[in-house]
Formats: C-alpha cells, sequence, structure tokens
C-alpha cells in the first residue's frame, strides 16, 4: 500500500511528491480565473481554521522504464491551479520573506515544481491559455500585501486534501467515476466507460490509459451528443427501431462480444480474425518506421467488439462525424456541413450551401429534420465513402426535407416516425453498392401537400431539382 493511500495531506506535501505526473488522457486544463478567483475567496473565509479541506485526489501508481508513476485521475484542475499559485508566490515573495521556515518551504517547492513541470507535456491550446491567463491572475493576487505570511503558511500547509492511491488504472478511473457520481445521476456513457474498462483482456490491460485517452479529452456534453444524436439513432434506425432519446436503458445496444472468451459462435470469428490481422499489421517492425498504420474497419452497424475496440471505434467517429458535421457551436445555431471542400458537383453545393443558411434552420423542428439528414449522410459515407456523394446528397436531401414541407410542426417523434416509415437507414445497410441507395424511388411533392412556414429557401430548391410539381 502507497504511503499516500487513504490520507489527509497539505498542499505542500502533495506539489512536492518527486512521482507526480499527469497522464497524457487527462482532459485539458479548464479552470478559469473565475474558478481561481473562488478559491482564493475560500482561502480568505476559511483562514482563521486550524485546516481547511480542498477535495479528493485520486492517483495511479504504476512504473515507467522503472520509474515509479503517480497519475493524477481525479483532481488534475485543482492541483494545477494549486501549482500556479506556489509558482506565483515563489516569483513575488520568496525573496521578500521574513520567516525563515517559509523560505525553506518555497524553495523546496521550487525543486519539485521546476522538474514536473518539464515533465509535462500540455499539447491542447486549451490548457497553454487557461494556464497562462490563470498563472498572471495568481501572480497578481500573490503580490498583493494583504496576503500574509500567515495566508502563506495557510495555505501550504494547512490546506488539505484527500488522496487515494489505485495500482490498476480501470480501478482508478471507477473510483473517480463512483466520486463525481455523487449526487448525481450517471450517464449512459458513463456507464458504458466503466463497462468497457472492465472487458478489457489480461493482455492488454496496459493499454487501457491508451484506450482512453482521446474520451478523457473530451467534454461529458460532447460525448453524450456522439452517441445520442449519432451512433445511437443510426443503429437503431438501422435496425428498424425507434431511436428518440439515448437512455440507460439502451446501454446494451453499446455491449457486445469480447474475443477472449472462450466458445464464442461463428459469426464472431470474422471479428476475431480482424482484429488479430489489424493488431498484427501494426506491430511489424517496418511498420513503426514509416509510421503507416492500420485502422481497424470499423462499421456503425457492426457487432461492438468489448473492451479496447469500443474506446477506438469512440474516438473513430467522434473524428470522422466532426470531418462532417460542425456541431462545435450547435448551441449558437451555426451547426454546419463541412464538406464543401470534397469534390461536389454544383447541385450538391447549393443543398449544402442553403442548409447550412436558410433562415429558419434555427427552429426546433428544422434541427430535427436536418438530425435526419446528418445522419443519413453520415450512414452513406461510412459504407460507402465518397462514391457518388454528389447524388447522395441530393437524393438523402430530398428524403429528409419532404418531411419538413409536409408538416407544419415537426416533433421529435415526427422525425422518429419519418425514419421508421421511409426507412433510409435500412436501405443503406441492405446496400451492396451506391446504385442501390441512388434508384431508390422518392416522390414527388404538390404544392397542396405544403404545410411548412418559412421554408421558402426548400421549395425553391425542390423545384430547381424538379420534386416540386
Amino acid at each position: 500500500m502507497h504511503d499516500l493511500d487513504k490520507k489527509v495531506i497539505s498542499v505542500r506535501h502533495l506539489l512536492t511528491q518527486p512521482a507526480l505526473s499527469i497522464p497524457a488522457y487527462q482532459r485539458p486544463y479548464k479552470w478559469s480565473q473565475e474558478n481561481l478567483n473562488a478559491l482564493l475567496v475560500d482561502l480568505r473565509v476559511y483562514r482563521g481554521k486550524s485546516a481547511y479541506r480542498l477535495g479528493t485526489v485520486v492517483f495511479h501508481q504504476h512504473c515507467d522504464e522503472g520509474y515509479e508513476q503517480l497519475d493524477i485521475v481525479d483532481g488534475q484542475q485543482r492541483t494545477l491551479t494549486l501549482l500556479l499559485l506556489v509558482k506565483a508566490l515563489i516569483k513575488e515573495r520568496l525573496p521578500l520573506l521574513k520567516r525563515e521556515d517559509l523560505k525553506k518551504q518555497l524553495d523546496e517547492l521550487n525543486a519539485a515544481i521546476t522538474p514536473f513541470l518539464a515533465r509535462q507535456h500540455f499539447s491542447s491550446d486549451i490548457s497553454h491559455r487557461n494556464l497562462h491567463q490563470n498563472f498572471m491572475a495568481a501572480t497578481r493576487a500573490m503580490s498583493r500585501p494583504e496576503f500574509t505570511e500567515e495566508d502563506i503558511d495557510f495555505l501550504l500547509n494547512k490546506c488539505e486534501l484527500v488522496t487515494f492511491v489505485l495500482t490498476d488504472v480501470s480501478e482508478a478511473f471507477q473510483f473517480f467515476d463512483s466520486q463525481n457520481a455523487r449526487g448525481r445521476d450517471l450517464d449512459p456513457h458513463d456507464l458504458l466507460k466503466a463497462f468497457h474498462l472492465r472487458e478489457f483482456s489480461h493482455e492488454e490491460s496496459h493499454l487501457k490509459a491508451h484506450s482512453v485517452s482521446h474520451w478523457e479529452s473530451l467534454e461529458s456534453k460532447a460525448l453524450a451528443q456522439l452517441f445520442a444524436n449519432y451512433l445511437f439513432r443510426i443503429r437503431n434506425w438501422a435496425q428498424g427501431k425507434s431511436a428518440q432519446y439515448f437512455s440507460k436503458a439502451h446501454v446494451d445496444l453499446f455491449k457486445g462480444v469480447n474475443l477472449e472468451q472462450i466458445g464464442l459462435y461463428p459469426y464472431v470469428e470474422s471479428l476475431r480474425i480482424a482484429h488479430h490481422f489489424v493488431d498484427d499489421y501494426n506491430s511489424q517492425y517496418h511498420r513503426r518506421i514509416d509510421h503507416q498504420t492500420m485502422r481497424f474497419p470499423f462499421h456503425l452497424d457492426q457487432m461492438v467488439i468489448n473492451g479496447r475496440r469500443f474506446f477506438e471505434m469512440a474516438t473513430h467517429y467522434q473524428q470522422t462525424i466532426a470531418d462532417i458535421v460542425d456541431d462545435e457551436h450547435h448551441e449558437k445555431n451555426n451547426k454546419a456541413l463541412r464538406l464543401l471542400n470534397t469534390d461536389l458537383d454544383a447541385v450538391a453545393r447549393r443543398i449544402l450551401h442553403t442548409l447550412n443558411t436558410y433562415g429558419s434552420r434555427t427552429r426546433v423542428g428544422d434541427e430535427y429534420i436536418r438530425t435526419l439528414f446528418d445522419n443519413a449522410l453520415i450512414f452513406y459515407i461510412d459504407k460507402f465513402g465518397t462514391q457518388e456523394l454528389s447524388q447522395a446528397i441530393e437524393k438523402l436531401f430530398v428524403w429528409a426535407y419532404t418531411c419538413r414541407l409536409r408538416m407544419q410542426a415537426v416533433q421529435i417523434a415526427t422525425m422518429d416516425n419519418h425514419a421508421l416509415d421511409n426507412n433510409v437507414f435500412e436501405l443503406i445497410k441492405q446496400s451492396v453498392k451506391p446504385s442501390d441507395v441512388l434508384n431508390w424511388p422518392v416522390g414527388t411533392i404538390k404544392k397542396a401537400d405544403i404545410k411548412g412556414t418559412k421554408v421558402d429557401e426548400i421549395i425553391t430548391l425542390f423545384k430547381e431539382l424538379k420534386y416540386h410539381e
């Protein structure tokens, strides 16, 4: 048992740990100046107390090239903020201190913090920006005379944290999840993360941290959106099932097979072959030299492979969908398709431009129809790539937006019913070649059938495409 496990330690004790490390899979540093100021306010409020508890830090203890590392699984934001405060103290106050004990303590902290920072690689621009801004704010706060030597002593020696040390990374993640789940309901993707971490084979347990790194770099909202808006709906609609809301009742949809189990059915053999072939290919020496690696051939409607491949699948589709649909500013109503750099014909470009710009696109009902179109397009590209993409965009646009024109009001049930009653997802799933989709008959719409309002740009497109009588 590590001597930090289940202990209450001071800020000084935490930051002088020689094995302290921030793993690559951690999320960017996102604490803002508002978070920093809130911490400073707490320090002022509680500085008369004998001790002040700042929270919990969870470590994963392991060895890297023979050296111990204490990876911070939970508590990174708080730890880095405390480090910035101490760095600011060293910069602004160390030469001016009267108390010799505080001078010695800050010298020790400086000796520990300098190599720690040299070992860290903050690859995110978000981290760089917030670290810089918070350090400047900390420097201003620590330079003020009202932050006394007694306050410095309180910060270093009386502000405390509870530490836990686990030697299995999946246990550390699960402990982190349980700590952060107190008082809130777990999201479906949280349950999937815990399940698939447990499903790692013993031989692949050393790959857990790397496999989950991209997942951990994403905001919870982005993961929720990936599953609820895209993966869940495409998989369910392709099976002819309703897909309105993704909840914990649906997580089994993303639980598949464990390839290490004995006695798997014959249908799993193709997955096992692909799994081992990709690993063998990527492990070849010459592949490590020229960096040409093979991705696992994921498909949106395939059986999920538990453990490592699940996290790789989530990473693959988060990146793939981001290349097609810009959801980054969705809440600001700037959702856009990123396909304009693709070799598309003039008609397809006009369709995409209209969908990205027409005036009523931000209404709730229009967003539901956009969801239909986006998911169908993503599913088509997942199966056929960019083959005959211009024609596919035209066909899927007419299929989806016929619903918008026919309906005065579009609810989530309207979207769901249209997907199931005119199921292009089943068609794409069963298709062997693009023409199987492109030759699918989509009817025209009469003027008398149009009930939708404020959709003049869509009607104009239908007329130009000869789908409006």
